[in-house]
């Protein structure tokens, strides 16, 4: 269980421990291209795997990818069935592959809407992953902040019914523990690819004082140049959590 940046001020860090990825922009790179969206999709899956190797590279610890918000179901159908199709492709393929690089795969999010295939595949690339420590990569699937936050509740809940009945006010950290992303230490840095500026319902607790990045590249024009300019963009920030300028140069080494 990692510290919460809202309790305690984290030991400052050039090169981000956690970051967070919405890979926003498949569908309009197929659509300036004259192709069908899906092949948007699939170009995406080859920036992921450039991402993966660039945030390792970089000495990342933990990467976290929102694949598919709890939203994209109001999607086209067929579009929903071809994502659904591409994911369980790319659990097959790529799962042995992490494996083989020393990478940890968790899936965050609401499973219990895949099919049995999907959850079968999730739940024996987390297990065969599980010792690895070169990299944690998170894929968030059918998953939104405001869900996660709810079922953090429920299971304090589930697990504390006396909490209900006492009267106290529920402290955030009570709450914290059962985040799907307990494991993982807050993001430092959040990346939105393809212009658009805004979290849409992604890690709405986690990202509270993480630093923010936009940047107008469609998803599968994302590469090493790309996350490099990212983390650079971070190195170059002040951040306080809380406190003054003279406090943090004050802190620092």
């Amino acid at each position: 269980m990692f510290t919460s940046s809202t309790r305690a001020v984290p030991d400052p860090v050039r090169v981000p421990r956690h970051i967070a990825i919405i890979m926003d922009g498949n569908g309009r790179w197929a659509n300036k291209r004259l192709l069908p969206r899906v092949a948007g999709h699939r170009k995406g899956v080859e920036a992921v795997r450039a991402t993966v190797r660039a945030a390792i590279g970089h000495g990342v610890e933990y990467l976290t990818l929102f694949a598919f918000s709890s939203e994209n179901w109001r999607r086209p159908a067929d579009e929903v069935t071809l994502l659904m199709e591409l994911f369980a492709r790319a659990l097959e393929q790529e799962v042995a592959k992490l494996h083989a690089s020393g990478i940890r795969f968790r899936v965050v999010g609401d499973t219990s809407r895949f099919d049995r295939r999907i959850r079968e595949l999730v739940a024996e690339g987390e297990a065969t992953t599980a010792g690895n420590t070169r990299l944690t990569l998170t894929v968030a699937a059918n998953y939104g902040g405001r869900w996660d936050i709810a079922q953090a509740a429920r299971a304090y809940f589930r697990a504390h019914p006396e909490a209900l009945a006492d009267g106290a006010a529920l402290e955030p950290e009570a709450i914290e523990p059962w985040l799907t992303t307990a494991y993982a230490p807050e993001p430092d840095l959040f990346i939105r690819t393809g212009g658009e500026q805004r979290i849409s319902n992604f890690l709405l607790w986690q990202l509270a004082y993480t630093e923010f990045y936009f940047t107008d590249l469609l998803w599968p024009d994302f590469d090493e140049a790309a996350l490099g300019a990212a983390i650079e963009s971070f190195a170059a920030r002040e951040r306080r959590f809380g406190q003054t300028g003279e406090q943090v140069h004050g802190n620092v080494a």
